[in-house]
């Protein structure tokens, strides 16, 4: 029986093999565990070496956002710095008030909002699944694993599944016990190649077998959106995630996502039904136990709003364009991407014996900042790095990132576009 048959699989980059490569990385460059002096807009001071920030996932740049900041402001002198109650014992009026804006952008029947999506993975998941089966897409964030690892320790059983063989997806599902919950679990935004996943199809599957879709739309939530006839970009209108985005209805379906990327707040949600919503507020134990977001965060989250509201699809369009730019130059370069969405969300793996290590010190120097994907982090396949644009970087910035790209490729360090 292979493994994956036993319902034991575990993903090869979520194993605890040699951290060589790792290692070396964190002694030879300072893009791990870096401290962060000062920053200005999107560029930041590690030392005296000033860098543009490709890690950061404030896509819509509301970290920086004057009318957000001010709104926080305000908000901690009424509130304090921190309201010291779980949300069973106490909720200031930000938590109300979030959740029915919430629930009217994205269209959804409740949410419950939580303090992060990696809470809500360890939490709500366990309490769908309840001793079923769940079924973990191979490429979904390791989070969701975690959390459908969780769930097999509390007795249910735990399969991978791949979104390039949906016929798979079927067998597994047809092969589970029906009386028992069914989860499905994958990403909306995929967080490594920003892909949009086939969610009408996937619908389609799971409810001919009544299986509940899970979907973490952690890079989605406030990027895409509806599709409407005045939209100024492929990414659609208002942010309101992938479900909107791709036309489904929320009918066997939970939509988890966060405030922490698109709305730079710590904060994260869950979308379901009012009576599924009750039930996780016992069931759930970071909504009894954990500690709340800061004001802060519960602030911005509600100037976030409104700043989408008046200017979220100008943001967006123009983060659109810095995105297309750099794919239009790396498709111009014969680079590999596995992007193929447009989305910010930019993988570049490296070329066949191409050191990492290497790469980043040449990064470093030319004042580039990334997200390094080193193994055992990811697949030995999948060693490069990641970068992620933001409404707030300039073209001048997106200039001098394909100069570095251009080098890169001139060096043979990009793996190249296969015919």
């Amino acid at each position: 029986m292979s493994p994956a048959a036993s319902g034991v699989h575990t993903p090869d980059a979520h194993r605890v093999p040699s951290t060589d490569q790792l290692d070396r990385l964190r002694a030879g460059t300072r893009m791990y565990d870096a401290v962060i002096e000062e920053i200005d807009g999107r560029r930041i001071r590690i030392g005296d070496h000033w860098l543009v920030d490709y890690a950061s996932c404030n896509y819509l740049g509301f970290d920086l956002d004057e009318q957000i900041i001010e709104a926080s402001a305000a908000a901690m002198r009424r509130w304090g710095t921190h309201p010291s109650w779980s949300r069973l014992l106490g909720n200031p009026r930000l938590y109300p008030l979030i959740e029915e804006r919430l629930t009217e952008l994205l269209g959804a029947p409740d949410t419950l909002v939580l303090p992060t999506i990696t809470h809500i993975h360890m939490s709500v998941l366990p309490a769908l699944v309840d001793g079923g089966t769940v079924f973990v897409e191979a490429t979904a964030h390791k989070t969701i694993y975690d959390g459908g690892a969780y769930s097999r320790g509390l007795g249910a059983r735990l399969y991978r599944w791949h979104m390039s063989d949906l016929d798979e997806l079927t067998r597994l599902l047809r092969s589970a016990d029906p009386d028992r919950p069914r989860v499905v679990c994958l990403d909306g935004v995929n967080s490594m190649t920003g892909n949009v996943p086939d969610l009408p199809a996937l619908a389609a599957i799971c409810r001919e077998h009544d299986a509940l879709m899970y979907v973490d739309d952690a890079h989605g939530f406030g990027v895409i959106g509806e599709h409407t006839d005045d939209e100024r970009c492929p990414y659609g209108s208002r942010g309101n995630a992938v479900v909107r985005h791709c036309g489904e209805s929320y009918d066997n379906l939970v939509l988890v996502g966060g405030f922490s990327k698109a709305y730079s707040a710590l904060l994260a949600f869950v979308v379901a039904p009012t009576k599924v919503k009750e039930h996780l507020k016992l069931a759930a134990p970071p909504y009894l136990y954990s500690g709340p977001s800061p004001t802060a965060s519960l602030a911005g989250v509600l100037a976030g709003f409104d700043v989408n509201a008046d200017r979220g699809d100008a943001l967006r369009a123009h983060l659109y364009q810095l995105t297309k730019r750099v794919l239009d130059h790396l498709r111009g370069l014969g680079a590999h991407t596995p992007n193929r969405h447009g989305t910010p969300v930019l993988e570049l793996p490296l070329a066949a014996g191409r050191d990492l290590a290497e790469v980043a010190d040449l990064l470093w120097r030319r004042g580039i900042y990334v997200t390094l994907a080193a193994y055992p982090l990811v697949p030995r396949g999948q060693v490069g790095f990641r970068l992620q644009l933001t409404s707030a970087h300039t073209h001048e910035q997106v200039d001098a990132l394909n100069a570095v790209l251009t080098e890169l490729a001139d060096r043979g360090a990009l793996r190249p576009a296969t015919p």
